[in-house]
Order: C-alpha cells, then sequence, then structure tokens
C-alpha cells in the first residue's frame, strides 16, 4: 500500500481485516511522520514504545479474534488533557510539570480496550482555555495549511489544536479532543478535518483535566465522518465513576450512515446572521443550504432569540467553573512547586506556585472566575449567566419539538489566522472565535463542524450541524450527506 499513515481508520481497518497491512506497518508509518515533523509542534510526548507495544497486541488479536472492534490497531494521537497512566499529563501547563498519573481515564481506557495504539500526546491550549492554541507551555502548534504562497505560520484552532493539526498533517490516522465551548469544532474547521462534540454525558469525564466540569465534554477529531462515527463509538459509554455520564446504551453510529436526509427539517438560525460576518462565511452557508435542500431536506427558517447572549453568558460561567476546579493546583501534592525565600509561608507557596504555574490566559481567566463568584457579585453575574443558560438551551428545545431534526450553521467566523495576529490584541476578540460554537456547550448538545470549502487563499472552511440531544447518529447521517455533497477531498502541500 502507499503512505499508510495518510489512511483515514476506515480505510485502515478495512486494509487490517483484508490482511493487506499490519497494526505494526500502520504505527511506524506515522512515528516516522511524527519525527518528520517537528516544525508542526503537535505531538509534545511521545510514546514509540508504547505504541509498538500496542500494536504488537492488536496484530495478535486481529489474528485471533474475527470479532476484534473497529478501533484494533489503528494508531491515534491523545490529547494532553487525558491523563495516561505512567505518560506525561500536563494539561500544556507548567503547573502539571512532572505529573505522571496512576490511572487511565475513561476515554483513553475505552480506546485502549478497543485496541487502539496511542502515539503519543498532543499539544492544546493550557488547560483548554484558548482558541488559538498560543497558550501553551510547549510552545504553538503550527497549522499544516498555509495561505496561498505565504509563509506564515497560521493556528490550528484551540483548544485542540495540536489534535487538529496532527490529523491534517496524517501524522496520526485520528485524535481525541475536548470541546468546552468550540474546542473540537473551530479546530476541525481551521485544519479541514471533521470534528463532532457528543452530547454532553455521552462521554465520561473520568480523568480529563477539567476546565469547566458543566461544559466539558470530549470527541473524537477525525479524516471524515465515518471516522468520526467510528471512534466515537468506541469513546462513548456510561461510567459509574462520572456522576453526569448518561446511563444509555451506545448505538453503532457507523451503521446509522445512511446519508439519506430526504423529508429532514434543517433549521437556519436567523441570529447566526453576525453583523460584520465575512461575504465568504456567508456563501459558504448558502452553498451548504443547497446542497441538503439538493439532498432531499427542507430548509426551515428558525428563530434562536437568546443566542447573542450566549458568548457573555459562556464566558462568566467557563471561568467560575475553572476557577474552583484550578484551586486544587497548590503545588502541595503533585506538580510545579515554586522555590521559597527563607520565612515564606504556605500562603506565598501557594501564590508563587500559582503565579509561575498558570500562563497569563489561565490567570485571567481564573481572576474573572473568582470576581464574579464573589459575594457582592453572584447574583449579578454568575446566577444571571446561569438563568440565561436556561434560556438558551430552551431556545433549542422548541426549535426540536417543533420538528426541527437538526441546524445548520458556520462552524467559525473565519478561515484559520496567523500565529500572534490576536493573542496581542484585545482578549475579547479572541474570545470572539467561539461565536457560534459555544451555545451547543451551554445547552449540552451535539454539534459536528465538516470541512465545506475554502476561501479565496486555499484554507479550509467548515459547516456546523447541531443535533437533537442524544441523536449523535441522526446528526453524524446529515454530516455524512453533507459531506458528500461538499465533496472536500483538499490537503495542505508538505512544507513540515
Amino acid at each position: 500500500m502507499g503512505e499508510l499513515n495518510k489512511l483515514g481508520l476506515a480505510q485502515a481497518r478495512d486494509a487490517l481485516r483484508a490482511g493487506e497491512t499490519t497494526s505494526k506497518e500502520l504505527t511506524e508509518a506515522c512515528l516516522g511522520a511524527i519525527d518528520a515533523a517537528g516544525a508542526l509542534n503537535a505531538f509534545v510526548h511521545h510514546t514509540p514504545d508504547l505504541a509498538m507495544e500496542r500494536a504488537a497486541a492488536a496484530d495478535a488479536r486481529l489474528q485471533g479474534d474475527s470479532e476484534a472492534p473497529a478501533m484494533c490497531g489503528l494508531p491515534i494521537g491523545i490529547k494532553d488533557l487525558f491523563c495516561t497512566k505512567g505518560v506525561p499529563s500536563q494539561a500544556a501547563s507548567r503547573i502539571l510539570e512532572g505529573f505522571r498519573p496512576e490511572y487511565e481515564s475513561t476515554v483513553s481506557q475505552n480506546l485502549a480496550d478497543a485496541g487502539a495504539v496511542m502515539l503519543g500526546k498532543l499539544n492544546m491550549d493550557e488547560f483548554a482555555m484558548g482558541s488559538s492554541n498560543e497558550t501553551s507551555v510547549y510552545g504553538n502548534a503550527v497549522n499544516p495549511w498555509r495561505r496561498g504562497n505565504d509563509d506564515a505560520q497560521l493556528t490550528p484552532g484551540g483548544s485542540s489544536g495540536g489534535s487538529a493539526a496532527a490529523v491534517a498533517a496524517d501524522l496520526c490516522l485520528a485524535a481525541t479532543g475536548t470541546d468546552t465551548g468550540g474546542s473540537i469544532r473551530q479546530p476541525a474547521a481551521f485544519t479541514g478535518t471533521v470534528g463532532i462534540k457528543p452530547t454532553y454525558g455521552r462521554c465520561s469525564r473520568w480523568g480529563i483535566v477539567a476546565f469547566a466540569s458543566s461544559l466539558d465534554q470530549a470527541g473524537p477529531m477525525t479524516k471524515s465522518v465515518r471516522d468520526a462515527a467510528i471512534m466515537l463509538e468506541a469513546m462513548c459509554g456510561h461510567d459509574p465513576k462520572d456522576s453526569t455520564s448518561a446511563d444509555l446504551a451506545v448505538p453503532n453510529f457507523e451503521a446509522a450512515l445512511t446519508g439519506d436526509i430526504r423529508g429532514k427539517k434543517i433549521g437556519i438560525p436567523r441570529e447566526y446572521r453576525m453583523d460584520g460576518m465575512p461575504e465568504e462565511i456567508e456563501t459558504l452557508w448558502q452553498d451548504g443550504i443547497a446542497m441538503m435542500r439538493d439532498a432531499g431536506a427542507e430548509i426551515v427558517d428558525i428563530s434562536l432569540p437568546h443566542t447573542k447572549y450566549a458568548l457573555p453568558a459562556y464566558y462568566v460561567i467557563a471561568p467560575a467553573e475553572a476557577s474552583s476546579n484550578l484551586a486544587r493546583y497548590d503545588g502541595v501534592r503533585y506538580g510545579h512547586r515554586a522555590q521559597l525565600a527563607p520565612g515564606d509561608g504556605i500562603t506565598e507557596m501557594y501564590e508563587k506556585t500559582r503565579a509561575e504555574g498558570f500562563g497569563a490566559e489561565v490567570q485571567r481567566r481564573v481572576m474573572v472566575g473568582t470576581y464574579v463568584l464573589s459575594a457582592g457579585f453572584y447574583d449579578a453575574y454568575y446566577n444571571r449567566a446561569r438563568k440565561v443558560r436556561a434560556l438558551i438551551k430552551k431556545d433549542f428545545d422548541d426549535v426540536f419539538a417543533a420538528g426541527v431534526d437538526c441546524i445548520l450553521t458556520p462552524a467559525t467566523p473565519s478561515a484559520a489566522f496567523g500565529l500572534g495576529e490576536m493573542i496581542d490584541a484585545d482578549p475579547i476578540q479572541m474570545y470572539l472565535n467561539d461565536v457560534f460554537t459555544v451555545t451547543v456547550n451551554l445547552a449540552g448538545l451535539p454539534g459536528i463542524a465538516v470541512p465545506t470549502g475554502q476561501d479565496a487563499r486555499g484554507l479550509p472552511l467548515g459547516l456546523q450541524l447541531i443535533g437533537r440531544p442524544w441523536e449523535e447518529a441522526d446528526l453524524l447521517s446529515s454530516a455524512y450527506a453533507l459531506e458528500r455533497a461538499a465533496g472536500f477531498v483538499a490537503k495542505p502541500e508538505k512544507w513540515w
């Protein structure tokens, strides 16, 4: 076969079953691609020995088990937010320097049990706080795409930027990501890949370093919708260790990929037409609407009236939960501890450790979160944001109750921007990257980004489909129809 690392999950699975390749060969191809792609800074903790060990075990399993799971023998990357036993798990933060967990996150354990091969840990924004992968202690992850002949380095998006870059550059067949306000879907759109955030509670959060516990959700980042269906099924499942994990059967998502959307109602929310939205995003959206209509869907205009409050509500709730979750990082039990001066006490140790260990964006959000939870402002900010969140969820509930099957929107307000172009500007400008995605997290809904076109400079652009709760199978089938209609096959030219 050709370059094995360029295969998707479905193609590689079928090749393994047909005896055309082995997991060992697939893994070696990916490890070689990783070694040659240092310029992308996507993989930050390499585990080649563990990968080859798991590949050998997968090959043995495939030989003796005709019913081996679909993910068996397939090499993937794991975002650094997932705790992996014996392997550094830092959440891209200095404060977790040297932390090697003695346990495995439920999602990465599910993938390992299914026979998936972990190639290493992937770059990300520190504690998943960012939209450009520029807040990482490891340095920036770099998008494999370029703007025409321009050599400027572009962001792969965030926070799952390393995952997106690795999949787009064929360093792995797929990767895990997490999505708190768009951190799977935005990087997928920036890199021409597919990313799905499942319904809140579909994937266990146990063993994933927490950012905002009521918003965080793990999901796959892949090269196609079919691959997303295969990997999501392996990641999902009820977990008694996570009180928010849903005790629901996991469907066969791949079997649901009929792509038949005749008679489906696709909602187009009028509130997503933002002032100043680039014309190419509007054109992409209109093209997507036409594709869905041509595939037999009924297009209906809908209203989600509280959309305009989503971003401010999100940036109250998420920092509030972050300030609570990050209080545990104090330099006492694990991770970084500051050097103390003579006479320093425990208060100075906390202060110096957290000042040294947390980056500027994390510090900003912890301070915002602590402020909105403080006695004088709790009702004015946090409680009000929670009420707005309930109204946003009701908007979606009303639309779905009226018979809409899924909602089509842009995934991002632009194509990938240059590294350094926004990080030093007003942080609010960076936060606006999440404008189309945060509503999905606030309402706990499933959402998927699908690459559907390119801008004038050749950069990928994506559309987002939002589904009913727990109906990922239906959402994936609609995404499959969109993917087939768009026919997006572009890949970045190799420069790294």
